[in-house]
Order: C-alpha cells, then structure tokens, then sequence
C-alpha cells in the first residue's frame, strides 16, 4: 500500500523541483541558526545565495560524526532548546554519544514517514504490530511506536527483552506484524520453537527488520522460520531514526529512500568523490525538513549504491540497495578487505550451521588473523569429531573460495554465541594496533 501518493509517487520533475527548495530554506536556516555551519560554509567561500540546483549541494563540506561529538550536547541545534520537544542519542559504545533533537513538527515528520514505512512493508490499520525494538534513548521503538498510531494500527510497546513473556504475547494477543533487529527476529524463533510455539500457528504476516546489516540469506532464513514475508528497513538517529528508507513487500529490491525529506549520494569514502547510481560506497544524507537538528551533508559509513531504475509498486524514489557493512566495521585482513555481512552470506549458504556467528580478529606478530566462530545445531554438534573438523574445514575453504581470506574455523555448541535484545556483536577485535 502506498500511504502517501501524491510525494510517493510524483514526477521526478517536481519531486526535484520540491528538493532543491527545500534544499535551499535548510541551508539558508543552518547558515543563520548553526555556528559550525556557518564557519564550514564561510571557510570554503560558500553563502546560501550560492546553492542554485542540487548540483551545488557537492560544493558543500561534509559533516561526520566526529563533528557532531565535537559539538556535544547540543552545539549542533538549529532552534532553542524551548522549542525541542524530544531527545535522543546514540549508545556511546564507541565514543561520545550522538545528541539528536526533535520540535514537535519534527516528531509529527517522523511519524507520518514511519506511517509510510510501514504501509510499504504491508501494514494497515487493520493490523497490531509487535513492536521488539527497544525504547529509550534509542530510536528505533519510538519511531515505530508514532508511526503505528499515525497509521491508525495497533501497536503493542514489547521493547526488546523478556523474549518468553513475547512469546506468550504472540500467542494471546496475536500480532500480524513483528518490527525488531533480524538478529532478535530470529532469537524469538529460537525461544519459540524451545517453548513449543510454531510461528506458523500465529498470525504474522509481515516483518520489519533493521538497525543492523544482514544478508540476503538471512532473509530466507528468517521467513521460513517466522512465517512471513521480510523486509528490510533503513534509518539513523542522526538523520531522523527509522524511517529514511524501506523496501515496499512488493519488490524487495532496494529500499526507497523518501527524498522529499532527505538527499542521499553515494561517495567514494577515501577520495570523497561522488559516485554515479549503481557504484558502491559510502552512503551520505543531507536532511531537508528536519528543524532542531539538520545534518548536511552527513556521512552516515553505510557501503551501498542507489538505483533509480523505476518500482514495480510504482514509488519514484530512488532505490538504495541493502547495506553491505560500515566503513568502520570492514576488516583488512591481509590486504583483503572483509564485511561481516560477506561472512554472514556464505555461513548461510550451508545446511549445517545455524545464523549465529562472531568474527575474532587478533594480531600474530606482524600479521592478523581471522577466527570465525559459528554455531552448529544440536545435532550436529553431538556428531563424531571427525565430522566436526570436516565440516570447519569447508566453511573456511568456502570463505577462502568466495572471499579470497584466509580463515580459521571454529564450531560452537549451541547457544554459544551471546543473544543480545538489540543489535548483535558481530566483531571482536582484540589487535592492539
């Protein structure tokens, strides 16, 4: 279902006409209200009278996240803090955390984007969604919870966590569609299938999976075991949280990013330069409605390309492609440059592993390794030695074939891999570089 028609599906001639006015108001407001800004601007000879199309857009400094802790908490509000009605953050887990603010008009902006999200990934009124992401400074379990009532669905505030009590949930409630991170997605089948519960025997329809990068393979493996169909959805709080970008259930291929509230391009991430549709790299946002909190410009590190090839659903938006990893979280190996999601794809080609994995990656003398560790089902773990070790051996020829890296094996016992309520850890990096 396309929820909003007349943006969703306009001409690519107004749609861009939209954009650059959009475009020029949001530059005219970070120039006047945001010291950063206005110094980036001013540095490279820039004023907003100079932004006329959207080509001029590449004139235009980028913004990372660095620069966002650099002006902790709130040096990079465009509006008082009387008119913010909302803040959240990201985790800090690798630094100061992002401070990311919201006027109610902005809260109202992500509502009726996540209301869109969720009719594109098979929601309707009709529906009551499950809702597993967490709540919290993180903004995944609100951006969801706002779009569902806009939505005028149902929508029951799980949060992450207390995946029994979810189960039984599931059951008495019954729930048609279920929003978490697909690692969590398939934890709950896990728990479900040890309870006793078959997911065929509830009434999901659709899932709405996202908050971390998972393959292609992953998706297969989760609609057979949850019993409906996957899409993948796409957002981060420095931009305005969930709800950049989803895949319509009619396709999924690509998500479509709403351009009218937000520019994407596509960047080479060493040289900066703009790549053309179809080349792959770092994924860069400039947000064109958001009020408190603007980014221009900004670097998100998520690998992918854009497609603006039109949707069988009829959406004119461009097309970004499911992420492939972060710039921050490829490993050298090497010389040979690795995602976890490349992992992930070809441990989810074999029968005999379950999708539950963690990179180790540690230093031997002048040289890194690669451990891969990968669970096993019960079974198979009870199975002689010999074929264990057979079995290792063929992942890491696998990885080795497909990849080009060269990487040890190890199997793990069932559950042996940590289950976490919100993103997975997919990388431990114990080098001391």
């Amino acid at each position: 279902m396309i929820l909003d028609i007349g943006f969703e599906t306009m001409p690519r001639e107004d749609l861009e006409a939209i954009i650059l006015r959009r475009l020029k108001a949001t530059i005219e407001r970070v120039y006047a209200n945001v010291p950063f800004y206005r110094r980036k601007l001013e540095e490279n000879s820039i004023t907003p009278k100079d932004i006329q199309s959207l080509e001029d857009l590449k004139r235009i400094p980028f913004t990372t996240k660095e620069d966002l802790r650099d002006n902790y908490p709130y040096g990079m509000f465009a509006v008082p803090m009387d008119n913010v009605v909302r803040i959240h953050a990201s985790s800090g887990t690798t630094g100061q955390p992002t401070v990311v603010g919201y006027t109610a008009r902005d809260v109202n902006t992500w509502a009726e984007l996540m209301a869109r999200s969720l009719a594109a990934g098979g929601a309707t009124r009709e529906d009551i969604i499950h809702n597993a992401y967490g709540y919290g400074l993180f903004t995944g379990g609100l951006g969801v919870h706002y779009g569902a009532e806009k939505l005028g669905a149902s929508v029951i505030p799980v949060s992450g966590g207390n995946t029994k009590r979810q189960i039984v949930i599931m059951k008495d409630f019954g729930p048609t569609i279920l929003t978490a991170t697909p690692s969590y997605a398939l934890h709950l089948a896990e728990v479900a299938d040890e309870m006793g519960v078959s997911f065929k025997d509830l009434k999901f329809k659709f899932g709405i999976f996202g908050a971390e990068p998972w393959s292609e393979n992953m998706r297969e493996d989760i609609e057979k075991k949850l019993n409906l169909t996957a899409v993948d959805i796409y957002g981060l709080s420095e931009v305005i949280g969930p709800g950049v970008a989803i895949e319509c259930y009619e396709a999924k291929k690509g998500l479509h990013i709403f351009e009218d509230h937000f520019i994407p391009e596509i960047i080479d991430p060493d040289t900066e330069e703009v790549l053309d549709y179809g080349e792959t790299g770092e994924l860069v946002f400039t947000s064109i409605t958001k009020e408190a909190f603007p980014v221009i410009r900004y670097r998100t590190r998520d690998i992918t390309s854009l497609n603006p090839e039109p949707c069988i659903c009829g959406r004119t938006h461009i097309r970004m492609n499911r992420v492939s990893g972060r710039t921050d979280d490829m490993l050298i190996i090497r010389g040979v440059n690795v995602f976890p999601s490349q992992i992930e794809s070809v441990l989810m080609e074999m029968d005999d592993v379950e999708p539950h994995y963690q990179l180790l990656v540690e230093r031997e003398g002048k040289l890194d390794t690669l451990t891969v560790m990968v669970e096993v089902g019960e079974q198979t773990f009870s199975d002689e030695v010999k074929h264990l070790q057979d079995l290792e051996r063929k992942i890491s020829k696998n990885i080795k074939d497909y990849l080009g890296v060269s990487a040890k094996v190890k199997l793990v016992e069932p559950k042996g891999i940590a289950r976490r309520e919100g993103k997975a850890v997919r990388v431990i990096d114990n080098r001391e570089i």
